[in-house]
């Protein structure tokens, strides 16, 4: 009989254990997704201001059609992104087409003066430096889940809950440079 109580608490022990572990990763996973959900937040907010930013630009530069268009096809990639890999390399996009824009402003001395594309330059340059914080949390959360999963006891946990390693919001090296660069806001 003590040997039966012995075995049934060894099992509810080994039970609260597992259970435990079980929760931690759920809690881990379901920060992640927080995390993500703040990155796109911020993403959006992005790029619902590359159309007010085209339209400023079109009115000083209208002539300059190749790379407005290459602006709204980048922003509408990006739009159209679903999943960390995906809306990084959309993202990467986007910047570089940022990029070429806000160089472009330099060719138009009274574009560079609208107060219109100050602003917008300024809101912009603020939401890079919101994404970049965003995207380190995700990456973050990503790596403590991650970690948890792969980590003895957690992989012998994880695949009772079909937890499998999750991707990190990697830009491509092919556009690092460019997208980790804040646009230049110059008042000259």
């Amino acid at each position: 009989m003590i040997t039966l109580l012995v075995l049934v608490g060894l099992i509810v022990v080994v039970g609260l254990f597992v259970i435990g572990i079980y929760n931690r990763i759920v809690n881990l996973n379901q920060r992640a997704d927080q995390a993500f959900a703040d990155v796109d937040v911020q993403l959006k907010q992005r790029q619902d201001l590359v159309p007010n930013l085209v339209e400023t630009v079109k009115g000083y530069a209208s002539h300059e059609k190749e790379t407005l268009d290459a602006v709204i096809n980048a922003r509408n990639s990006a739009v159209a992104a679903n999943g960390p890999t995906d809306q990084a390399q959309a993202e990467g996009m986007l910047s570089q087409a940022l990029g070429r824009l806000f160089a472009l402003a330099e060719a138009y001395p009274d574009l560079k003066a609208n107060t219109n594309f100050l602003e917008l330059q300024r809101e912009l340059s603020d939401i890079e430096n919101k994404i970049a914080a965003a995207r380190r949390f995700f990456n973050n959360s990503i790596q403590e889940y991650n970690t948890a999963i792969m980590q003895i006891p957690g992989n012998f946990v994880a695949p009772m809950g079909n937890f499998t390693r999750r991707d990190f919001f990697e830009i491509p090296e092919s556009s690092r440079a460019e997208a980790e660069k804040a646009p230049q806001v110059s008042f000259n």
